[in-house]
């Protein structure tokens, strides 16, 4: 029974020292712009961002990574150079395997590529997908960078 109660204390102080050292290597809480940015998948359709956007904001979308279109040949969110896209969505003359965007479950798709701003033309969750109509065959991911500026109405 004595042997027991001297373990405990040591057994805390081990618990605490170990908190201390996760925290400071990067182990627990962090801090919201350290999060990791979300990535679109290639064999997904489409994807919420989770932002919620609002008539009149301004939306800069930043894409890079690589992900597989054509069998064999993987690019970047700026679609494949030689492939067109199909006519899944009424956007002319874009690449397939470009990244796409849509605001709100019935919004009309647009390009985003590599990077885009937009300005909300309505209120919704803000998509995207890659541009292609057989999700299946597909693999990889692109990491997104988001930035909304609010709208503000002038005085």
């Amino acid at each position: 029974m004595k042997k027991s109660l001297w373990l405990l204390p040591l057994v805390l102080l081990l618990v605490i020292v170990g908190a201390v050292m996760g925290v400071r290597n990067g182990i627990g809480p962090v801090r919201q712009e350290t999060l990791a940015q979300p990535h679109i998948y290639a064999y997904r359709d489409w994807q919420s961002t989770g932002l919620m956007l609002h008539t009149g904001d301004r939306v800069y979308i930043r894409a890079r990574g690589t992900w597989l279109y054509t069998p064999g040949e993987y690019h970047g969110p700026e679609g494949h150079a030689k492939y067109r896209a199909p006519n899944t969505y009424p956007i002319p003359a874009i690449p397939g395997g470009i990244l796409l965007g849509r605001i709100g479950d019935a919004g009309q798709p647009f390009a985003v590529g590599r990077g885009r701003t937009v300005v909300a033309d309505r209120e919704g969750l803000l998509y995207l997908r890659i541009n292609d109509d057989i999700l299946s065959d597909n693999a990889g991911y692109v990491e997104v960078e988001i930035t909304v500026t609010p709208y503000e109405a002038p005085e």
